[in-house]
């Protein structure tokens, strides 16, 4: 008899432990962290933004900062899967999806307003440019090319009569872009936020031209979230959660302008008074009709054939928690 209870008490400490092991292993594996890679550049980022404001703290994904890298690069970088996100310019995606690489463009990023546009044309105070008709046989400092500044400027020119085969365009990252144009090198310089607020803020030096939405209303201007297409088959859960993770700062961004554009300024080392900001969609939900125009505009500059690229290689709302 008692060796009957030994027995029992010890099966019943065995399965005790058994239980205990399988609830540990259990909660192991439900926080698990996926991590993604991610660049750090000069920008005003959601990401940035989502991570100053905790919002990945007890998440199951978080950003893997991997070190600087240029704007022109990022795009390629995903590509060979040297980052898993990254945000960059539709046209840029749509062009890599054309040339066979695996990446998708999953959260609608940032839209251009009137109010915070996505980039602005400066010119020198007492430069002899006054609208884009001036714009011919001179040189523009612009990110990248193959996104928003190079296209866009290019219809722009097309529209007013102007050759833009007579404009000259050199490449800096947008937080150097005053210094080429104070020197005399380029004659235009298209700066997007945050740097775009320093140039905004020096009158003294530096006169506004026009932004983006004065050219084309903001259709051009979403600037958007894109993953590597072997990240998003392996972590499709990772995926979901940083949109809705992206949603929850874009909706706080837009609701704190001071606040947020204070975080960014200070995780740069700006003045408050020279930090511009972006506006996010809140929802994330990318919309076909901003996707559409790129691949109009890249049709147009026989960058991509016509009819070779649908709308649905480009972007998916699958992962966004709010596509009902």
């Amino acid at each position: 008899m008692v060796k009957s209870f030994m027995v029992k008490r010890s099966t019943r400490f065995l399965m005790s432990c058994l239980l205990v092991f399988v609830m540990s292993a259990a909660v192991s594996a439900g926080a698990e962290v996926v991590e993604f890679k991610y660049p750090e550049w000069v920008y005003y980022d959601l990401i940035y933004l989502a991570d100053d404001l905790g919002y990945f703290k007890d998440a199951n994904v978080k950003p893997k900062y991997v070190g600087q890298v240029a704007a022109g690069q990022m795009i390629p970088a995903l590509s060979t899967g040297d980052l898993d996100v990254a945000n960059r310019h539709t046209p840029l995606v749509i062009a890599a999806v054309a040339s066979g690489a695996d990446i998708k463009v999953f959260a609608a990023g940032s839209k251009s307003t009137q109010a915070n546009p996505h980039m602005k044309y400066f010119v020198k105070a007492d430069s002899p440019i006054k609208s884009i008709k001036d714009f011919g046989g001179k040189t523009l400092g612009i990110n990248s090319f193959g996104a928003c500044s190079e296209f866009v400027t290019k219809k722009y020119s097309k529209d007013n009569n102007i050759d833009p085969a007579s404009i000259r365009m050199i490449t800096a990252p947008d937080s150097e872009q005053e210094v080429p144009l104070l020197r005399g090198d380029t004659d235009v310089a298209i700066i997007h936020p945050l740097s775009s607020g320093r140039a905004s803020a020096n009158t003294k030096d530096f006169r506004l031209l026009f932004s983006d939405w004065d050219i084309d209303g903001g259709i051009s201007g979403m600037c958007p979230y894109s993953v590597n297409g072997k990240f998003l088959k392996e972590h499709p859960e990772a995926v979901k959660e940083l949109t809705a993770i992206l949603s929850k700062a874009a909706q706080w961004n837009n609701s704190h302008r001071e606040e947020a554009r204070a975080l960014m300024a200070k995780r740069f080392g700006f003045k408050l008074e020279e930090a511009e900001m972006f506006e996010f969609y809140e929802d994330q939900k990318i919309p076909e009709v901003n996707v559409q125009y790129w691949i109009d505009r890249l049709e147009a500059e026989s960058k991509i054939g016509s009819g070779q690229i649908k709308l649905s290689q480009v972007y998916t709302n699958d992962h966004n928690p709010a596509n009902k």
